[in-house]
């Protein structure tokens, strides 16, 4: 295909339109991409999957990822302000865990698809 083609005009109005109307359902499709972005580190999406159907304090988490208490406090606090974990406080420790199971159903459909692809399909 011609480079300057598309410089020039539209080719495909109608399917052009289609994808501006299905878009458009997407109002918040900044937050979605924030939330692809948080769950995108290494470190927060183990946290994540750590926290799937448990509460875990901050330093079982650090020795969990191997790093700091302080490294795992600032991955928290991410996925926190993400609005993906919470915690409860008991006397002096922390306990987080998921917010909901909408994460668990990301990390789940992205560990399905990866193992399709590692399958040859």
């Amino acid at each position: 295909m011609n480079p300057e083609l598309c410089e020039r005009r539209i080719i495909h109005e109608d399917r052009l339109q289609i994808a501006r109307d299905y878009l458009g359902r997407y109002a918040k499709l900044e937050s979605m991409s924030d939330l692809f972005k948080a769950m995108a580190d290494p470190g927060r999406l183990k946290i994540l999957l750590a926290l799937d159907g448990q509460e875990m304090c901050v330093c079982d988490l650090a020795a969990l990822l191997e790093v700091s208490e302080s490294a795992a406090s600032h991955q928290i606090r991410i996925l926190r302000t993400m609005n993906l974990v919470k915690n409860r406080r008991d006397g002096q420790v922390l306990y987080y865990r998921l917010v909901d199971d909408h994460v668990m159903q990301l990390a789940r459909v992205a560990r399905d698809h990866v193992t399709e692809l590692a399958q040859g399909r």
